[in-house]
């Protein structure tokens, strides 16, 4: 009897004598489920560790407490932040200590930890998880006592509340609440990144339920998210001109960068004394040729006592005083000053830019299928058509796109007055350009919304840039919890409206679910109803 008693664990009496600090410290840190396996794959391979440790039953009557639940979503916070502060603090090491070898480091001032970046970045996203879960145990709570019978009263003194606290999406909304300690960051672009991304995968979602109910059944073939891409480039082309500091940078460099005979380049034999104009140079003086309203080209070959340029864009002379005599307007003279004709030129941008940009998708394509490459060996054929496939619609649609922002600069000189939309053509150019998304129309639904984010964070700055609207203070964190709570409740009432995998589990884990698909959970469900009525 003894020695099957001493092999028992622990009874939970004993278990108070702990230390009550190391016990909690205990809870906080692992669960039981996870200290079984770690003590069954680690600690228990190791004779000396294994005399040191704890047996898997004694632990679990250890950290056994009241209230699991809570314990659990401290618990997933905590490892939360510390996983998206340490992965900061590695982005941080490699891009300082790595990345920028052979440059000027710059010091940067010295800051307390409450105020790092660092460390409110990742405690505002654990805030947000603990408390997203804490308040949807809540409301779930409250909703399950005000529909028993206790709870009949209270809803016929207060019928208006009662049908808010019981509503099916109280839970859903009301934890959304969790999203206000965005506001635990300092707000930046970061931030702003955030909200707008959540506003678009909501409003994505809700088209999504919207077709699911059927309100989209007819529409036609060409009808899509595709046709977000007009107007996102016609904005976007339109603050590249004249509001650069409202336009992402990155996307800038990528344009000028694969918009060859279009961005003259400073020849190899001209005077390094000399003055060239740079990249940005040469579209801050397309912007004011716009605003000077397309005045026509006076060349100093033909005429050179004249004054060929007006004085605010006497910049560009090195590239428009060798340009070709028969070149009739100053925009075409920077632009190709070699070719008097705009559509060979457009050709010729085809010829060069088109190459660079289908070897980039290329690899880009290769290295992103490596992970299919099952589907590779059951049917090699149909994957490398469909990798062809996927190429080609990605370079036309990138290489028009760019192609079509500087020819339209001509287009519109052929055949539009000078002074009628001088400024507003840029808009209509990005216009022209984002139409070449109709390639790409079946499979690029993420590039667009892409796009979409870029343009709606560019408006917003030029209307606050140019007054058109008054900013908002925390106006982004509002935004990411009407957002956040919109997207609980589609998902509460269609998850199959959250249209990923990824995100629906993601939601399952903010729930406080786990890993959990609740569409696949859903389907299965039905499907076990449907074989029993069988």
């Amino acid at each position: 009897m003894s020695s099957s008693g001493a092999s028992q664990p622990t009874p939970p009496g004993k278990s108070q004598n702990i230390d009550p600090i190391l016990r909690n410290a205990l809870r906080y840190t692992i669960s039981a489920k996870e200290y079984q396996l770690l003590h069954q794959y680690l600690l228990s391979r190791a004779p000396v560790v294994k005399k040191h440790t704890i047996h898997p039953k004694r632990y679990d009557a250890i950290v056994k407490g009241p209230d699991d639940y809570n314990v659990a979503a401290f618990r997933a916070a905590l490892r939360l932040g510390v996983v998206t502060f340490s992965g900061l603090k590695a982005w941080e090491v490699i891009s300082t200590r790595l990345l920028s070898r052979g440059t000027a480091k710059r010091s940067q001032p010295r800051t307390s930890v409450f105020r790092s970046p660092n460390v409110r970045l990742s405690s505002s996203l654990a805030l947000i998880l603990l408390f997203h879960r804490l308040l949807r145990r809540f409301f779930l709570r409250i909703r399950e006592s005000l529909l028993s019978n206790e709870g009949k009263s209270f809803r016929r003194r207060n019928p208006r509340i009662s049908r808010s606290l019981t509503s099916r999406l109280a839970p859903a909304i009301g934890s959304s609440l969790a999203g206000f300690f965005l506001a635990v960051y300092p707000g930046d672009q970061l931030r702003v990144t955030i909200a707008i991304y959540i506003m678009t995968r909501a409003l994505e979602f809700g088209y999504n339920y919207l077709e699911e109910l059927g309100y989209f059944k007819n529409k036609p073939s060409w009808f899509g998210s595709w046709m977000i891409m007009p107007v996102a480039c016609g904005q976007l082309l339109h603050a590249f001109a004249f509001d650069r500091d409202c336009f992402p940078s990155g996307l800038g460099d990528h344009i000028l960068k694969n918009s060859p005979e279009y961005i003259q380049k400073r020849p190899t034999d001209y005077p390094s004394t000399a003055q060239w104009p740079g990249k940005f140079d040469i579209v801050d003086n397309l912007a004011e040729i716009s605003r000077q309203r397309w005045p026509p080209f006076v060349s100093p070959i033909l005429f050179p006592n004249a004054e060929t340029l007006p004085k605010r864009l006497t910049s560009i002379s090195p590239i428009t005083s060798p340009a070709h005599p028969a070149i009739k307007s100053l925009s075409c003279a920077l632009l190709h000053p070699h070719d008097p004709s705009c559509l060979r030129t457009y050709v010729q941008y085809w010829i060069q830019a088109f190459p660079k940009i289908a070897r980039f998708f290329t690899l880009f394509f290769t290295a992103m299928s490596i992970t299919k490459y099952k589907a590779f060996l059951s049917s090699p054929i149909t994957s490398l058509n469909n990798l062809a496939k996927r190429i080609l619609r990605m370079s036309l649609f990138l290489s028009g796109a760019i192609g079509t922002s500087w020819g339209s600069i001509c287009l519109f000189q052929n055949i539009l007055p000078r002074t009628f939309l001088s400024t507003q053509r840029w808009f209509l150019g990005g216009f022209l350009s984002g139409l070449w998304a109709f390639l790409e129309r079946k499979g690029g639904r993420s590039n667009f919304l892409y796009t979409a984010r870029m343009s709606i964070d560019s408006l917003w700055k030029v209307g606050v840039k140019r007054r058109w609207w008054k900013g908002v203070k925390n106006g982004d964190v509002l935004l990411f919890v009407v957002s956040l709570a919109t997207v609980n409740a589609l998902y509460e009432v269609s998850p199959r409206a959250v249209n990923s995998g990824v995100a629906r589990k993601g939601l399952g884990v903010l729930r406080g679910e786990g890993w959990v698909d609740r569409a696949v959970v859903l389907r299965e469900r039905k499907g076990k109803e449907g074989a029993d009525e069988e």
